[in-house]
């Protein structure tokens, strides 16, 4: 869907008021979540280290199903570093720390990035927190040799498909990198979570053997981190996506044009919490993953203003590169480059 580069989304306050009705709890589908996502992850988890005795083959197999269901454990975190999945804060807050351990992504130092990301999604002053670093087509332009060859290698589909989600999950999330005011005590949870993580790994090491479970937890763990890095990846970096610098930048644009549907088949829906209706979630983050197909079938409206894709053309975003600011969209290396010449050529004349 192709939007006019003009086009600011403007909904009447009751059309928004309107979906507060699907941001509250249900504390038995919260509940069987956590039974559907746990006991078949530990029990996956239990065939992949007997799996090992056979071939590495089978237990990567089950490591691939697996890592879905990890999927499905960290958005009960992410919901709950939204304050969404339940409305007691205690319980939420035990429950996201729990699943941290799982997901290797620390609750309380990543929720607080994750929420600078929706207050400031498609904000082009703050790409660099919790978002994937995307540089305009003017700031590429001003770019050395070496600093367009560095940008070119960090967004190659190696780099941001597969090493760069394990950077983000062992590296990125470990280190405090973030500098602001607020995220001092932050820090804190995160060094804390950092020991416990460790703890954990070194129990189950000596435990079922080092060999074993690093050959287990690692598969489930670097493949949970591709899915999730690519769905991030599908849901903001569509080609008519939304970035304004803060004096033109509308929350209600952002959420709807700046997020993606990512239309899956229903099994990998479920697997993944829903996220792929994610313009809703970023329109109200307070909806929880269990009520979001409900709030889209009963509101068609919200996919009016919104880039829809299937899994089929989610694969050419691989080759969205640049914000062009003048267009309003993404572009590719091949495209700018083209341009640029072009450009030359005219000058030269």
């Amino acid at each position: 869907m192709q939007h006019s580069p003009s086009e600011r989304i403007v909904l009447a306050k009751e059309k928004i008021l309107a979906l507060k009705k699907y941001a509250q709890e249900h504390k038995a589908k919260a509940t069987i979540q956590i039974i559907n996502s746990f006991l078949p992850f530990l029990g996956l988890w239990t065939l992949m280290y007997i799996s090992l005795d056979y071939s590495y083959w089978i237990t990567l197999g089950l490591g691939v199903v697996n890592a879905f269901f990890l999927v499905r454990i960290f958005i009960i975190q992410h919901d709950c570093g939204h304050q969404s999945f339940l409305r007691n804060r205690k319980a939420q807050k035990i429950i996201g720390y729990i699943c941290s351990y799982f997901s290797a992504i620390p609750f309380n130092y990543w929720s607080k990035s994750h929420n600078v990301h929706h207050k400031h999604n498609g904000q082009l002053e703050m790409r660099d927190i919790g978002d994937v670093t995307t540089m305009t087509v003017e700031e590429f332009k001003q770019m050395s040799r070496w600093g367009r060859l560095k940008y070119r290698i960090y967004r190659s589909p190696i780099v941001m498909f597969l090493i760069g989600p394990v950077y983000y999950l062992f590296i990125h999330n470990r280190i405090a990198f973030i500098k602001l005011p607020m995220f001092q005590k932050a820090k804190k949870w995160l060094v804390l979570n950092n020991f416990v993580m460790l703890a954990i790994f070194v129990f189950f090491g000596f435990l079922l053997g080092w060999e074993k479970f690093l050959l287990v937890h690692l598969t489930i763990l670097v493949l949970f981190s591709i899915i999730a890095i690519w769905f991030f990846y599908v849901q903001h970096q569509h080609e008519y996506t939304y970035k304004q610098w803060m004096k033109n930048w509308d929350y209600v644009t952002s959420a709807l044009k700046g997020s993606t549907y990512y239309k899956v088949p229903r099994l990998f829906n479920w697997l993944t919490g829903n996220i792929g209706i994610h313009h809703v979630h970023h329109l109200n983050p307070f909806i929880p993953n269990y009520n979001l197909k409900k709030c889209i079938e009963e509101n068609p409206w919200l996919n009016k203003y919104t880039t829809t894709i299937n899994f089929r053309q989610s694969l050419t975003l691989i080759t969205n590169k640049l914000w062009d600011e003048a267009e309003q969209r993404m572009i590719s290396f091949r495209e700018f480059y083209r341009k640029e010449k072009m450009q030359a050529i005219r000058v030269r004349s």
